[in-house]
């Protein structure tokens, strides 16, 4: 069951939730990763909209340092982290020269061949390293299609409750995801009874605001960060239309295309594991099947 009252899948009415709290887009891309917008673009639309903006570039921050000079926008220092597997995680800081000084020491030296790349460290290893730091760690689009989201066939359910307990909480709906997926993503959220976020996941401006997290706290990074940690955030959002998303696709393929060789790469390597996986579980049901019957026979021998 999803605790409706603190997860909303409905359109944000923006001005009505600012007037007592605060309201932050904790997920958005810049030109410096895959999205499609300036930063001076992206700072203007959340101050337009009253907004809190959390610019979360894939193994970038410069979109994330850059709006942090902008004092009349309420921004938190982000980035969207690429593990080896493939699996994306969001790392929040209080302060920006902390994300600056994470980056420069445990994101640089791991870098890919792009921006866009996986880096070569896996998911345990990104989260030891951001522990070391005063951060936030939310798995985003945790049902996201093939190996982007934390459910997926590289985090067998030992892995995956390991890497669950270790972060602060789930992103319980993204406005890029299939609706399913952000229902899927909800139940999660409620039921490790851990922080919730929300945001756009937007590539362009007009889909800023479009899935919120907010909190009735003050104007500060470390109240609002804060509330995520201590579970005391709100989610509300609905998935963008068909059209818009066609439109953010086409976006992030044109960025993505010389990062082509690797997507193939990492597409093909992930289904010989499912494939591989999916055979190890085959033979274990066999194995089970037949030793079940063998000690059905046991026990009729015995009893003869």
């Amino acid at each position: 069951m999803i605790d409706n009252h603190r997860i909303q899948f409905e359109r944000p009415n923006l001005s009505e939730l600012i007037k007592e709290n605060m309201v932050v887009d904790l997920h958005f891309h810049s030109r410096y990763s895959d999205g499609f917008n300036t930063v001076e673009a992206i700072a203007q639309k959340a101050f337009d909209l009253g907004i809190g903006i959390a610019i979360t570039d894939h193994n970038e921050i410069r979109g994330a340092v850059e709006i942090d000079e902008y004092p009349d926008v309420f921004s938190i220092p982000g980035i969207e982290m690429t593990s080896r597997e493939g699996t994306h995680v969001l790392i929040y800081f209080y302060q920006i020269d902390t994300l600056e000084t994470f980056y420069n020491d445990h994101v640089l030296p791991y870098m890919g061949n792009d921006i866009m790349s996986s880096t070569s460290l896996a998911m345990e290893e990104i989260i030891e390293r951001a522990r070391k730091f005063k951060s936030v760690i939310i798995f985003p689009h945790p049902f996201c299609a093939a190996y982007t989201g934390i459910k997926n066939s590289y985090f067998p359910q030992d892995r995956l409750e390991s890497v669950l307990s270790a972060v602060d909480g789930i992103e319980v709906i993204n406005s890029e995801n299939l609706n399913k997926s952000n229902l899927r993503g909800a139940l999660l959220g409620f039921n490790l009874d851990k922080g919730i976020t929300g945001g756009s996941d937007g590539h362009r401006i007009s889909q800023m605001g479009k899935a919120v997290t907010y909190a009735a706290c003050k104007r500060s990074r470390k109240a609002f960060l804060d509330a995520i940690r201590e579970n005391n955030t709100k989610v509300i959002g609905k998935e963008v239309a068909l059209i818009r998303k066609v439109t953010s696709n086409g976006v992030k393929l044109r960025n993505n295309i010389k990062n082509y060789p690797d997507l193939v790469e990492k597409n093909l390597r992930y289904s010989y594991m499912v494939i591989n996986s999916k055979s190890r579980e085959i033979k274990e049901n066999v194995k089970r099947s037949l030793n079940g019957r063998k000690k059905d026979l046991q026990k009729k021998y015995r009893a003869i």
